[in-house]
């Protein structure tokens, strides 16, 4: 009677359906998670040089970033500052009204190629006659 009865179990818990948890879609998750967070952890930590202890001094000062503003010059000649348009001879006046007490300034230059060379060199020459007023040239990389 015994082989009847373990006969009996195996086939009772043959009709049972085996429940199987896949969970090769929460590896997918878990490892998705993982790798974005160990991205952004190294964007966040990227410092420029070696890393070292750096010394303390009761006289440092905290070094202001340069604020920045964009002059556009598209193919008509028209010319925007922070895309504001303004005429090529107010360049000089609008751009001193930007600059604050003891802050530099950077001024993107981004000139349509079909601008005539003179005309660049109109905006440039303002530019540079500004003090605490730094250029940069916008391209494309080709």
């Amino acid at each position: 009677m015994s082989r009847r009865s373990s006969h009996r179990r195996r086939s009772e818990e043959d009709e049972k359906p085996i429940e199987i948890t896949n969970v090769v879609p929460l590896l997918d998750v878990l490892f998705a998670l993982l790798t974005f967070f160990v991205m952004s952890s190294l964007f966040l930590s990227r410092t420029e040089g070696l890393s070292v202890n750096l010394p303390k001094a009761d006289s440092g000062v905290q070094q202001k970033t340069p604020a920045k503003a964009t002059l556009s010059v598209n193919d008509k000649t028209e010319v925007f500052l922070n895309k504001q348009k303004i005429g090529i001879t107010e360049v000089s006046d609008r751009v001193k009204k930007l600059l604050e007490p003891n802050q530099d300034l950077v001024v993107v230059l981004n000139a349509d190629r079909s601008v005539q060379h003179g005309d660049v060199i109109q905006i440039m020459d303002q530019l540079r006659q500004i003090p605490r007023v730094k250029m940069a040239i916008a391209t494309k990389r080709s």
